[in-house]
């Protein structure tokens, strides 16, 4: 917890000079709160010595003063309440890139087994209420010390009995306080990761609606959902019970010191151990001494609250990526495609089955290389390692001589271009979703690699030609056109590696002729490898290779499989 403090206090460092400000008010309008009434003591001990119209003179100046006094504390207050807030909204924007940034450098294995719903919360709700906490938890503390405080030493000017009589519970409300302190701490915390499953839940639901609707199965997603929601009902409950006897708790001690001061203070009255303006005043005092601990209480609400998020954003701060650069590593520059597997073997950290069994290839700079094989042999895993998804377990793969664990990641990947089956394409226009691929580039370079990709032509059909907007991951376009951009996204790009994940299987007829167009204008003179699911796709490969659980079982051209008549010749014949 300590280092978790200290990495939360380092958040201030921007900001430290309006930090110092939003201090210095709020202890100003703390002061300013602990003025009235002394002034209101004055008047009621001195009124009855002062003859009448200097009475009415001198109340009038007290007025005025503590009328002045009450637009410093709004300023005060403003400044606390505006800027302090964007203090507060600064930090929680510098939180967010952070995480942000962090999830970019991410790898593939930890979004495998992450859910994004759970990753959003992270990155929302729970950076809201840090940053709350970041932005009320001093002032809170500072206003609160500095009534309790100042009271103390006025209550005990006035009467030291009085003074001890209120402060007797103080104790016991703290030690009651710090018991409900740790339940609630597990139960806010609690409550945090039932509200990531239910935004992981939503975010489900809602990305695969389509298919939802299309099996009329909002029942079963309704009865899900409740799954979810009663879990997350139940703790709150839980939480909100805690929270219960904590509120309650702190209530009935504030009433009761009240009464114990009422009290003591009747009795000290009938004894003539206190005079009527003191006892007034003391009252008075005693309000402004339990308006702090409210204040409290709301403090460690908002404690429980913030500091659980930030535990949870620290967890994913944490998290190492498991692939990045070395210090030393070099940028892959003037690249020809040359690739080589040396004795390549792979699993995924769930399981201990090789997916990849001891891969030795070679690929010259310009060769179109195809995958086939029966679903789970390693075909998209094998392509996953050129670019350093996943890192080899054993082995190692070089491009043109060079250990890509050697190379940075970015220019590693700014050499190689995917098209893959399942086409993401970014909500936004058409043009948008062209110039990803190099970011910068001209009107007329995208427009000269839509052309390419075949996708020109309906492009212009659209209402707005390249200014079109898609709609969330291009719902408003068909499967040919997505891909068509998707291709064209990658000629921007101009790589010298390519990767065709099944890039037509999804696909009719005529989309397929009119993609499989574009993908081969697309891969001359580049280094391919393409993963194909429809066998007379890839009659016309250089090289052909055939993926099973024991490596690469068969390699060549397709006549020269046929010939083997093993599985290529099997599967092709399944196929046609």
């Amino acid at each position: 917890m300590k280092n978790n403090i200290k990495r939360m206090v380092s958040y201030y460092r921007p900001y430290m000079g309006t930090f110092v400000a939003d201090m210095f008010f709020a202890f100003l309008s703390s002061i300013i709160a602990l003025v009235i009434p002394m002034a209101v003591r004055y008047i009621t001990s001195n009124i009855m010595v002062i003859k009448e119209e200097g009475a009415i003179d001198k109340i009038m100046l007290i007025g005025i003063g503590l009328i002045i006094l009450v637009i410093i504390q709004f300023g005060a207050n403003y400044f606390i309440t505006n800027i302090g807030h964007v203090m507060g909204a600064k930090m929680e924007y510098d939180m967010r890139a952070q995480i942000f940034a962090h999830y970019q450098k991410l790898s593939f294995s930890f979004f495998d087994e992450e859910k994004v719903g759970q990753l959003m919360s992270r990155i929302t709700s729970d950076l809201f209420d840090i940053s709350e906490l970041l932005h009320h938890g001093p002032e809170n503390i500072a206003i609160s010390l500095i009534k309790i405080v100042g009271a103390f030493v006025i209550l005990s000017r006035i009467s030291m009995e009085l003074t001890l009589a209120a402060f007797a519970l103080v104790p016991v409300m703290f030690a009651y306080a710090f018991f409900l302190n740790k339940r609630m701490k597990r139960a806010f915390k609690e409550n945090r990761v039932k509200i990531s499953e239910i935004n992981s839940q939503i975010e489900d639901n809602l990305s695969g609606i389509r298919v939802v609707k299309s099996f009329a199965n909002e029942d079963i997603e309704n009865e899900k959902f409740k799954k979810g929601n009663d879990g997350f009902l139940s703790a709150k409950k839980n939480s909100y019970f805690f929270m219960g006897f904590f509120h309650s708790g702190m209530t009935a001690f504030t009433m009761l010191i009240n009464i114990v001061v009422i009290m003591v203070g009747g009795i000290l009255l009938a004894d003539d151990a206190v005079k009527v303006p003191d006892f007034i005043a003391f009252l008075l005092y005693i309000n402004i001494f339990t308006d702090p601990i409210k204040t409290l209480i709301d403090f460690t609400e908002s404690f429980q609250n913030g500091y659980s998020g930030f535990e949870r954003f620290v967890e994913i701060l944490e998290i190492e990526p498991d692939i990045k650069d070395l210090e030393d590593a070099i940028e892959l520059k003037d690249v020809k495609g040359d690739i080589a597997f040396e004795d390549v073997s792979f699993k995924y950290n769930d399981t201990a089955h090789r997916v990849l069994r001891h891969i030795n290839l070679n690929v010259p700079a310009g060769a179109y290389v195809a995958l086939v094989g029966s679903s789970g042999g390693g075909k998209t895993t094998l392509c996953s390692l050129i670019p350093r998804f996943y890192d080899v377990t054993k082995g190692r793969i070089t491009v043109d001589g060079n250990d890509i664990r050697d190379i940075t990641l970015k220019s590693l990947r700014n050499n190689i271009g995917i098209v893959q089956q399942d086409v993401y394409l970014f909500a936004g226009t058409v043009y948008d979703n062209i110039v990803y691929g190099k970011p910068g580039a001209t009107k007329e370079e995208v427009i000269e690699a839509a052309k390419k990709a075949n996708a020109h032509e309906f492009i212009m059909e659209l209402p707005d030609g390249y200014e079109t907007d898609i709609g969330q991951r291009g719902i408003k376009l068909s499967g040919g056109q997505k891909q068509r951009l998707s291709i064209a996204r990658v000629f921007l790009k101009n790589p010298p590696i390519l990767i065709f994940d099944e890039a037509t299987s999804a696909l009719d007829n005529e989309s397929e002729n009119i993609v499989k167009e574009s993908l081969e204008k697309l891969a001359h003179n580049r280094t391919t490898f393409v993963i194909a699911h429809r066998l007379s796709t890839i009659r016309n490969a250089q090289r052909i290779l055939v993926l099973t659980e024991n490596g690469i079982e068969e390699s060549g051209t397709h006549d020269e499989l046929m010939q083997l008549n093993g599985v290529y010749a099997q599967l092709y014949k399944w196929t046609k």
